[in-house]
Protein backbone atom coordinates (compact mmCIF):
# COMPACT_ATOMS: atom_id res chain seq x y z
CA UNK A 1 0.00 0.00 0.00
CA UNK A 2 1.29 3.45 -0.91
CA UNK A 3 1.80 5.72 2.05
CA UNK A 4 0.55 9.25 2.29
CA UNK A 5 3.99 10.76 2.76
CA UNK A 6 5.49 9.18 -0.37
CA UNK A 7 3.67 11.28 -2.97
CA UNK A 8 5.85 14.04 -4.40
CA UNK A 9 7.74 14.18 -1.09
CA UNK A 10 5.24 16.68 0.29
CA UNK A 11 5.18 16.49 4.07
CA UNK A 12 1.97 15.23 5.65
CA UNK A 13 1.60 18.46 7.66
CA UNK A 14 1.38 20.44 4.41
CA UNK A 15 -1.11 18.00 2.87
CA UNK A 16 -3.26 18.22 6.02
CA UNK A 17 -3.57 21.98 5.65
CA UNK A 18 -4.55 21.66 1.99
CA UNK A 19 -7.15 19.01 2.84
CA UNK A 20 -8.66 21.25 5.53
CA UNK A 21 -9.02 24.02 2.94
CA UNK A 22 -10.63 21.65 0.40
CA UNK A 23 -12.91 20.08 3.01
CA UNK A 24 -13.70 22.55 5.82
CA UNK A 25 -15.71 19.93 7.72
CA UNK A 26 -12.64 17.85 8.58
CA UNK A 27 -10.61 18.54 11.70
CA UNK A 28 -7.03 18.02 12.85
CA UNK A 29 -8.28 15.00 14.78
CA UNK A 30 -9.73 13.50 11.57
CA UNK A 31 -6.33 13.94 9.91
CA UNK A 32 -4.22 12.49 12.70
CA UNK A 33 -1.86 10.14 10.90
CA UNK A 34 -0.26 7.28 12.80
CA UNK A 35 2.21 4.90 11.18
CA UNK A 36 0.47 1.73 10.13
CA UNK A 37 -2.99 3.29 10.55
CA UNK A 38 -3.38 4.99 7.17
CA UNK A 39 -6.21 2.66 6.08
CA UNK A 40 -8.24 3.44 9.21
CA UNK A 41 -7.84 7.19 8.66
CA UNK A 42 -8.66 6.96 4.94
CA UNK A 43 -11.76 4.83 5.61
CA UNK A 44 -13.02 7.26 8.26
CA UNK A 45 -12.38 10.32 6.09
CA UNK A 46 -14.00 8.72 3.05
CA UNK A 47 -17.12 7.97 5.08
CA UNK A 48 -17.23 11.45 6.61
CA UNK A 49 -16.78 13.14 3.22
CA UNK A 50 -19.09 10.81 1.28
CA UNK A 51 -16.32 9.70 -1.06
CA UNK A 52 -14.92 6.32 -1.98
CA UNK A 53 -11.57 5.38 -0.51
CA UNK A 54 -10.10 5.28 -4.02
CA UNK A 55 -11.38 8.79 -4.74
CA UNK A 56 -9.96 10.11 -1.47
CA UNK A 57 -6.58 8.44 -2.09
CA UNK A 58 -6.51 10.06 -5.53
CA UNK A 59 -7.18 13.48 -4.00
CA UNK A 60 -4.43 13.00 -1.40
CA UNK A 61 -1.82 11.50 -3.71
CA UNK A 62 -2.44 13.21 -7.03
CA UNK A 63 -4.08 16.55 -6.39
CA UNK A 64 -2.21 17.86 -3.37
Amino acid sequence: METIQSNKSIPWAEKKEKLKILFPSITDHDLQFNDGKEKVMIDMLAYKLGKSTDELRFIIHAEL
